[in-house]
């Protein structure tokens, strides 16, 4: 099950589960869409994959299995990925 994280990595965005512009890669790195287009390249920092759009958990299933309230930040700060 996807963890859904609340924000974007680099930026602190607030990305609630809802938000259409959640982007993740395959290990749930999370960024905001502009992130992604604009700094990232459409390249994931941390593990080189690229992104999709985060699905939405149904209303009925985000009461059962709520979002995470763990909030992810690159520190060092959000740089352009290299071409590999």
């Amino acid at each position: 099950m996807l963890e859904l994280r609340p924000n974007c990595e680099c930026c602190d965005r607030d990305l609630p589960p809802e938000s259409p512009e959640a982007m993740i890669c395959t290990f749930e790195c999370t960024f905001c869409a502009d992130c992604v287009a604009n700094v990232l390249s459409h390249t994931c920092p941390n593990c080189g994959g690229g992104f999709v759009r985060r699905p939405v958990r149904p209303a009925a299933m985000l009461a059962k299995y709520p979002a995470s309230a763990r909030r992810v930040l690159k520190v060092e700060g959000c740089k352009p990925s290299r071409a590999a």
